[in-house]
């Protein structure tokens, strides 16, 4: 007795695909085909019952059912047909023939059967966006799943309103190399700039790599090429960015007790702009959330004026419009304090939020002479907060200005 169950163990263990002297096929059952019949499947075994088990029997059968190239996955299994007799052996194989849909025949004995599916599997998020800067944006991004690779994805983004975008692009996690993550494609832009009204239209070529020392902290490498086209003049440059992030917050629409920090310097048209933003978040009395900014964006005097930073609105100073001005260099801190309203289990949660912006550009020899004096804002909105979507509606007052309504919300997975 203790002898046959420790024969069965080892069929079923790892060492289950060893053959014995005198084994012998004795059964061989199929699982998970919908399209390929039963008898097909076995035929293209290339073994048959009877026939004596090898130990690369398991190997063989595997390699010729994966050779045909009709099956996503094939695996292969030994098992013991008979507790009496350890000789005789079941092949099991299981197959997975991926994406299939029932199609209806002209027979009448069988009007409906299960068909390959030709179509490519398609995956669709949404793209919806409300910014003070460019408007309501909205379309749809369509990606194809498993094209570079298992897990990676060809994506192909449509978007219009505010910010116009068509373009393809890939995604690809690894598992080895010093890169975790790929990314780049091609992509066509276009949109209004809030301080000069004028179209910029941007054409770019560009690929990146992420390397993640842990999930909280990567550091990211882009490349690429940029033809762009502001107020009729024609600009085509490379573009190199390199940027540190370190991001401790598991819900970024309403994080607590966490940080996120960024630091990156691009290279432009033979300049560079360098960028810090930090952001940090206390849990306080109850539901009570205490977050404080502060951000720096520095770019040459001789980039294009489309490519400085913007001073305003919800962005940075939220007392001033998205509109007011361009600098070289834009300096800008924030208070908030953030009260969720409803329970924390809630799929989407209600609250309010109180805020005091401060901030100042500094404009170089090559811009408009500009106001570079601090300037301070505060203000309050309401906000809701589900898992995939963010909706503020601030009112905020500039000290010296006046008072606008921002709307700003995305939609981000």
């Amino acid at each position: 007795m203790w002898l046959v169950l420790a024969l069965a163990l080892a069929a079923s263990g790892p060492v289950g695909g060893l053959a014995l002297q005198g084994e012998t096929i004795a059964a061989i059952q199929v699982h998970g085909n919908l399209v390929t019949t039963d008898d097909e499947l076995r035929g293209l075994t290339g073994v048959e019952i009877g026939a004596p088990f090898e130990p690369t029997t398991i190997d063989d059968v595997t390699a010729r059912l994966r050779a045909t190239k009709r099956f996503e996955q094939v695996q292969v299994l030994k098992r013991f047909a008979s507790i009496a007799d350890p000789s005789q052996i079941m092949l099991v194989v299981i197959v997975d023939e991926g994406r299939v849909k029932i199609a209806r025949t002209d027979d009448p004995d069988r009007p409906y059967q299960a068909v390959k599916n030709r179509w490519p599997r398609l995956m669709y998020a949404p793209i919806f966006g409300i910014s003070d800067r460019y408007g309501v944006t909205y379309g749809v991004r369509v990606a194809v799943p498993d094209v570079l690779g298992k897990d990676s994805r060809l994506i192909v983004p449509f978007a219009w309103g505010g910010e116009k975008q068509a373009g393809i692009g890939f995604d690809k996690p690894r598992q080895s190399g010093w890169f975790d993550r790929i990314r780049g494609g091609a992509d066509w832009s276009r949109r209004t700039h809030p301080v000069y009204e004028e179209d910029v239209e941007r054409e770019s070529l560009s690929i990146r790599g992420e390397h993640w020392f842990r999930p909280q902290v990567r550091l990211g490498l882009t490349a690429g090429v940029e033809h762009d086209t502001f107020a009729l003049e024609h600009d085509t440059f490379g573009r190199a960015t390199v940027d540190f992030v370190v991001d401790t917050r598991v819900d970024p629409t309403l994080p607590r007790n966490a940080v996120y920090g960024r630091a990156a310097w691009t290279y432009l048209d033979g300049a560079g702009m360098s960028e810090l933003d930090g952001r940090a978040y206390v849990g306080a009395v109850g539901q009570l959330i205490l977050g404080v900014r502060a951000q720096r964006t520095a770019a040459d005097p001789s980039l294009p004026v489309y490519l400085k930073p913007i001073f305003g609105g919800a962005a940075n100073v939220r007392g001033f419009s998205a509109g007011t001005v361009v600098g070289d260099t834009l300096t800008a801190t924030s208070v908030e304090a953030i009260l969720p309203l409803t329970a924390s289990l809630r799929f989407a949660r209600l609250g309010v939020s109180a805020f005091a912006d401060g901030g100042a550009v500094s404009c170089g020899p090559e811009l408009p002479p500009c106001d570079e004096s601090w300037k301070r804002g505060f203000g309050g909105s309401v906000w809701v907060a589900a898992t995939v979507l963010r909706l503020d509606v601030a009112v905020a007052h500039g000290v010296g200005a006046s008072t606008h309504v921002i709307v700003s919300g995305n939609v981000s997975f």
